[in-house]
């Protein structure tokens, strides 16, 4: 295992934890959907413990996704949670107030009362998810700052990371996959809650939601793949080259292949789950389906003599992954102890099957008295 080999392996595992993150964020979309499928207390508390049971797959995911980020690339870790700190401080008190929204939300005498939870809830749903997509989309626009020769960054945009929703690419994606977690959590519904009424009003919001969606993530991707992208020059100057991202996706064709075949997969969860009656495994092809789509989209990012982490103010201070990892030692050691991962998967997997053994309803919320 040579320093190149490493580089490009945690990168794909980086990659898979975003697209696992990407798809688990159907629990924010499902919050943000809590006044607009249910339309009683009951109906709500039914969507609220469907989500309460996964929600912690979420918040672990995204902690793992960042300790990877910080193990295998030190340098974008404290690039970014240095420079643009207002951002990740916004995203982290989404999680934070969603967190305490799930351990109070139902608990007698609490302070703030049910419907403040619920509305903390919603603030994490739309929030949370916009924020995330602008982060990601910033991996291909670029962002204001400046390595100095100790590697100290200096962030040269008063707003610290906020900027990222300014950019119109960037908020193309931020609000794509704001309206994918609102259709996975339409399409989770429709397979976790035994609630007829429920049921069909999930399939009009599959439908809803998806249309914008696919939209957004069109635009998203015109933009970038029609516009000019970070290179690294045999030099190892990074330079901006006209239609860098098509260009990668050309030169990738496997990386392509998986990422047409996570769009298939998607496309066809959404169009059969709204053509089909009572058909509810959509979550799963579409959720398989954008994990494999973010997976190849993180790849166009960070191979192919790409930086990952573009600096639109000093283009040479952009990070690669390259420059950006951690050492030889700190890699291959990690690389075994990765090697557990297909435990953890299991383990999920079949902790995911265990709190889905049936479908629940609103009996099963009455009856039980940890009910979120």
């Amino acid at each position: 295992m040579n320093m190149e080999f490493l580089q490009h392996y945690w990168w794909i595992l980086i990659s898979l934890l975003g697209g696992l993150l990407v798809f688990l964020l159907f629990v924010q979309g499902g919050q943000t959907l809590l006044y607009t499928i249910a339309k009683t207390e009951d109906e709500r508390n039914l969507l609220v413990n469907s989500l309460g049971r996964k929600w912690e797959f979420t918040f672990t995911t995204l902690v793992v996704f960042g300790g990877a980020f910080f193990a295998s690339f030190p340098l974008f870790y404290s690039t970014s949670f240095g420079g643009a700190y207002l951002a990740w401080m916004v995203v982290l008190f989404c999680f934070v107030i969603q967190a305490v929204s799930y351990e109070y939300r139902r608990k007698a005498g609490n302070l703030l009362g049910e419907k403040t939870y619920n509305i903390f809830l919603i603030i994490n749903g739309v929030i949370g998810t916009i924020c995330i997509g602008a982060v990601v989309g910033s991996f291909f626009t670029g962002n204001p700052f400046k390595l100095g020769e100790m590697n100290d960054v200096t962030w040269m945009s008063p707003w610290r990371g906020i900027e990222v929703l300014f950019n119109v690419a960037n908020l193309c994606l931020g609000l794509a996959i704001f309206f994918l977690a609102r259709t996975l959590a339409s399409l989770y519904f429709m397979n976790n809650i035994k609630h007829d009424v429920i049921y069909e009003r999930s399939k009009k919001q599959v439908l809803y939601n998806s249309i914008p969606f696919v939209v957004l993530l069109l635009a998203f991707l015109a933009i970038i793949l029609l516009g000019k992208g970070y290179a690294i020059m045999e030099d190892k100057s990074i330079q901006l080259v006209p239609y860098k991202y098509f260009h990668n996706l050309l030169e990738m064709p496997l990386n392509t292949l998986i990422l047409l075949i996570g769009v298939v997969g998607v496309l066809f969860g959404i169009i059969k789950s709204i053509l089909k009656p009572h058909w509810r495994k959509g979550i799963w092809f579409s959720g398989i389906g954008i994990v494999l789509a973010v997976i190849a989209l993180f790849i166009v990012a960070g191979f192919n003599n790409t930086a990952f982490y573009p600096s639109y103010t000093d283009l040479n201070s952009s990070l690669t992954i390259h420059n950006a990892s951690s050492s030889l030692y700190t890699l291959k050691t990690m690389a075994y102890v990765s090697l557990a991962s297909p435990i953890v998967l299991a383990y999920i997997f079949y902790a995911w099957r265990a709190l889905n053994k049936k479908q629940i309803d609103i009996q099963d919320v009455k009856d039980d008295h940890h009910a979120y």
